[in-house]
């Protein structure tokens, strides 16, 4: 998610001329600056207004505005600053000023220069409420609460100021207020479109999707170019398992910024949970590309790519990939984990071993990596190593069917048919149509003599579809 306050610039329609032609200029400049959004026109007007006079304050202000429009900041703070040289007492014109110094990131520029604005005009709304934005970038929620107050209890009808507190209570985790100061700008403002997609990310951090979905929806009936209303709606639809829906917003997503990073990693994961890993790793391929290196989710994205080539069985591109994820994050614990299952498949036991030691070691409640050491152990004949994984993995999670099977292996190899049988039995007490613990609680009732119920056990398998259990049927109980 984009967290975008809204700096908002004052358009000055001040008209303080000495001449009938200059404020014919300035005028004609108004209208292409705000009604036409010609911007290049507007500077061209104000710049012949200025021309026949010099000290017209509002001129070079307006003709910042327009210069900033076209990402000409340092001119267009040029402009300001002579607009406040001619008219010191130029409220405005600090606040325009201070907007732009907060995108060059001289904050503390920033906030001299709504001080300033402020100190002239105390009921300068927007002031306070681009200073509260800045000391939120400097982290001073406090100072950033008092002053978003401050612009509302100025301007009761401000719009901006009301959105642009709910984001700053999304940052302090204080969702109810961001969801009613983000009603309430809806209420000033509906066609803010900023306004619903951040009340639908809030909504789906409160796990109320389809308020979200709606809230995404409707940014994007203002403004079909939303590409994160698009990827967001997108995510919800991956986390419901609607993958088409998913891919057709992160597909829109795409259209409108090609290099957006986010959606071609989601849209990944959407086409991995479709089975469809090349295309998944076409797009991953994509977003490691964009992303900058220095970015934590790039690990997450090697090791999503990883997981495709898994299931098409480049492992050794695969253990490339963990690899990579590990050098960008070495406390990424899923990969250190994935990485000792990929071994585990080219029977590099030992390496897989020594991976799933440092998933554990960094997350020591990690869910798979105990029992994929326990079975990398019992394929090295570490039985009772393989026991002590697959009871810590039980002990995290207790309905974890596979691990209570998996020790009842380890327990027979050891020929201790007692314990694996317990071990078969709470396998199936999880999950009644398991038909390997059927099949192998079978064979260890046998072992101790037991041949009715073991073969009542086989018959089971036969009936939940196992084939090797026809052979132990036809063995041991005719």
């Amino acid at each position: 998610m984009k967290k975008i306050f809204l700096f908002i610039l004052a358009f000055i329609l001040l008209i303080n001329c000495f001449s009938q032609t200059s404020e014919e200029f300035y005028r004609r400049g108004i209208e292409k600056l705000s009604k036409l959004q010609d911007y290049s026109g507007a500077i061209t007007d104000f710049t012949k207004a200025i021309e026949i006079n010099p000290e017209f304050a509002e001129a070079y202000c307006n003709r910042g505005v327009a210069k900033g429009q076209l990402n000409d900041y340092i001119g267009a703070i040029a402009d300001y600053t002579k607009a406040i040289e001619v008219n010191p007492e130029f409220a405005e014109a600090y606040c325009n000023r201070g907007a732009l110094k907060t995108g060059l990131q001289d904050f503390k520029g920033a906030i001299d220069d709504y001080t300033k604005a402020i100190e002239i005009n105390f009921e300068l709304a927007v002031a306070y409420s681009n200073r509260s934005n800045v000391k939120m970038r400097l982290q001073d929620s406090k100072g950033a609460i008092e002053d978003i107050n401050k612009a509302i209890e100025v301007d009761p009808k401000y719009a901006e100021a009301y959105y642009n507190r709910g984001l700053t209570k999304v940052l302090l985790n204080n969702y109810a207020g961001a969801i009613a100061d983000f009603t309430k700008t809806i209420k000033l403002n509906p066609k803010l479109p900023q306004a619903y997609y951040y009340r639908g990310f809030v909504n789906s951090e409160l796990q109320e999707y389809f308020k979200a979905v709606n809230d995404f929806t409707k940014a994007i009936e203002i403004n079909p170019n939303y590409a994160e209303a698009y990827c967001d709606r997108g995510i919800i639809y991956s986390g419901v398992s609607y993958y088409d829906r998913a891919i057709s917003d992160f597909t829109k997503a795409i259209e409108i910024d090609p290099e957006y990073e986010e959606a071609y990693y989601c849209r990944g994961g959407a086409k991995f949970n479709l089975k469809d890993y090349q295309g998944a790793i076409e797009d991953y391929n994509i977003a490691i590309e964009i992303c900058p290196d220095e970015e934590p989710v790039k690990a997450v994205i090697y090791n999503n790519r990883a997981n495709s080539k898994n299931f098409l069985n480049d492992v050794s591109g695969a253990i490339a990939d963990y690899t990579k994820a590990v050098e960008i994050d070495p406390k990424y614990s899923d990969a250190y984990s994935n990485r000792g299952s990929a071994k585990i498949k080219l029977k590099d036991y030992k390496g897989a071993i020594s991976d799933f030691n440092m998933a554990i070691e960094i997350n020591p409640k990690h869910p798979g990596a105990y029992h994929n050491r326990g079975l990398a152990k019992d394929s090295l004949q570490d039985y009772l190593g393989a026991i002590t994984d697959f009871t810590k993995d039980i002990e995290i999670n207790p309905w974890k069917a596979s691990s209570c099977e998996l020790r009842g292996n380890s327990k027979y190899e050891l020929q201790d048919y007692s314990g694996a049988i317990d071990d078969y039995t709470l396998a199936i007490k999880i999950n009644k149509k398991y038909s390997d613990a059927y099949y192998r609680r079978g064979l260890a009732k046998i072992k101790i003599g037991n041949n009715n119920s073991g073969c009542r056990d086989l018959r089971k398998a036969v009936e939940l579809g196992l084939p090797e259990a026809h052979e132990a049927v036809n063995k041991y109980c005719q």
